[in-house]
């Protein structure tokens, strides 16, 4: 049995290998899921070319969500095999199948070569990777806890936590490095290299977990013949353990994820789509920020070792809730002055009567969809990232969009006489009402990319340095944490559902779910309120309901 006097003697070969290994194959896992994400833009043109931009940004982000949306299932079909046949094999299989899909991925033919089948078959692919992934991070999380001495739980498991973030890194750099290779090409054909690569990190993902050993507590849980028979009854279909598991979800990683994916992956959309910074600029800076923060990871993973989980990762919680109304605007200001600037100077204004707008950021909506005059005016802004703010008026009047001190008419939409596309008098109309108003916000600055020159780079990386390291007070302490909330026998099991449930819904949904409330309301900062709120949930269900578990002892707790 461990004891604490292990947590004074140096980390063993053994344990060390366990960490690299693990980590190793979890970074390149993250690195394959990530892909997507990094490159949503490229991969809204080339397969969902057959609708508007927005719409088709949507549709790939809601792509990139679907992987987040199945990794429950993947939590529970991998957990149970897991607390049943081992956590070797099984991290073993989900690895392979996230490298297969990843692969194929960068083989698939566009919208343009075979159609609706395109944005289908990558949907299937994505769902495959989101049921890999789901059985991935409970495994390599029970694996490493369950090799690490007692009172350094936190600081081994911290390793496993970095790996999401540097598999981000590593895509960010692959991204950058085709981009520069490729140049003109890359979206055309240069973005599949990256995905094309991976089957060289999976062989060595493969290699590496081959040479493994089970953990100490599974064989000795095995050789006890304690080993769960139905660890899905156990985990779920028992109160004392689902209350567990319900507390761990709204208590922990619900807020957990919202802080993870807004400190990095809402932050880069932030610059690119928000601040209008470069692609390149954009990656640079996130790449930097990634590299400063990730060993903040190791700091408080450590540190909940000594002072406790729960406070740490409360404490991330609380500071990027209280913090982020700031923050973000601040990064905005920094990035892309001139843009901040002409906000403050032109006023965009809607009048519209409400009863004629429709909710901009529905997913299955369709350019068509779109007909009254309100509908047109706000859509038009959306597809230029151009901020207004909404004034009612009396029914049934025609919208009108006022940039500056100049009204913009809308205009009602007629179909043809199948239903299926504008009449060619409205197509016309509408183009010409869209170039109108893209050229007097350009004029007024709206529409401005950021300048190299005008952006405070330092302030904006600081910026970018404090969101990561919210990340990792969240972050850092909670493998430990959940490992530590479970019993062996069903452990693999209960913690991968609240995790992924977590990380899956709250956090994948974040991309998805902040740019349409900005798309629905034209303010370019109301998105964060879905972050704001659910970490500030999660801090006060945290502190009233969630226990400390830093003293626990995992291999008794059965």
């Amino acid at each position: 049995m461990a004891t604490a006097a292990a947590a004074h003697r140096p980390m063993t070969a053994e344990e060390k290998k366990v960490i690299f290994a693990s980590s190793l194959g979890t970074v390149f896992e993250w690195y394959d899921f990530y892909l997507y994400g990094s490159l949503a833009a490229v991969i809204a043109k080339q397969f969902f070319g057959g609708l508007d931009p927005t719409s088709a940004y949507i549709f790939a982000l809601l792509a990139f969500a679907a992987g987040f949306l199945v990794r429950p299932f993947g939590a529970l079909v991998f957990g149970r095999l897991g607390d049943m046949i081992g956590r070797k094999y099984t991290f073993l299989v989900t690895i392979l199948i996230m490298g297969s899909a990843t692969f194929v991925v960068g083989l698939l033919p566009s919208y343009k070569d075979i159609g609706i089948a395109a944005p289908i078959i990558l949907v299937a692919l994505r769902m495959l990777q989101g049921l890999a992934l789901g059985g991935e991070y409970g495994g390599a999380a029970t694996y490493v806890a369950e090799h690490a001495p007692h009172g350094k739980r936190g600081a081994y498991t911290a390793w496993i936590q970095t790996t999401a973030t540097l598999g981000l890194f590593l895509s960010l750099i692959v991204i950058l490095v085709t981009r520069e290779l490729t140049g003109a090409d890359f979206d055309v054909w240069g973005w599949r290299v990256p995905f094309l690569v991976s089957i060289l990190l999976l062989a060595v993902s493969v290699y590496i977990r081959l040479s493994m050993n089970e953990s100490p507590a599974f064989q000795k849980m095995k050789a006890e013949g304690k080993t769960s028979k139905a660890p899905l009854t156990e985990a779920f279909g028992q109160w004392k353990n689902l209350k567990v598991v319900i507390l761990a979800l709204i208590g922990l990683t619900a807020g957990q994820a919202v802080v993870w994916y807004s400190g990095q992956f809402y932050a880069l959309f932030f610059l690119t789509s928000i601040a209008k910074v470069d692609a390149k600029t954009a990656n640079l800076l996130i790449a930097a920020s990634l590299i400063i923060g990730t060993p903040f990871f190791i700091v408080f993973g450590a540190l909940s070792d000594k002072i406790g989980r729960k406070p740490i990762i409360m404490g991330g919680c609380l500071i990027a809730a209280l913090t982020y109304f700031t923050v973000f605007p601040m990064l905005l200001g920094y990035a892309n002055p001139a843009l901040v600037k002409a906000q403050q100077t032109v006023p965009v204004i809607v009048t519209a009567d409400p009863a004629q707008c429709s909710f901009q950021g529905s997913p299955i909506a369709r350019p068509i969809d779109f007909t009254s005059s309100c509908d047109i005016a706000k859509r038009t802004l959306t597809e230029n990232s151009v901020p207004y703010k909404n004034v009612v008026a009396p029914a049934g009047t025609i919208a009108s969009i006022k940039i500056g001190d100049k009204d913009i008419p809308s205009l009602t939409a007629i179909l043809n006489d199948k239903r299926d596309a504008f009449s060619p008098e409205s197509a016309k109309a509408i183009a010409e009402f869209k170039k109108t108003v893209a050229d007097t916000a350009k004029a007024g600055g709206l529409t401005a990319k950021a300048d190299p020159a005008g952006m405070n780079t330092p302030m904006v990386l600081a910026i970018l340095v404090f969101l990561v390291i919210l990340v990792t007070m969240v972050y850092g302490p909670i493998a430990a944490m959940l490992v530590e909330m479970f019993p062996t026998r069903i452990r693999y099991t209960s913690m991968s559902l609240p995790y992924h449930i977590g990380n899956g819904w709250f956090g994948g949904l974040l991309p998805t779910t902040a740019f349409a409330m900005v798309a629905a309301t034209g303010d370019i900062f109301y998105g964060l309120w879905y972050p704001v709120i659910v970490a500030a949930a999660t801090f006060v269900i945290g502190m009233l309901f969630i226990k400390e578990t830093k003293d626990v002892d995992i291999f008794a707790n059965d």
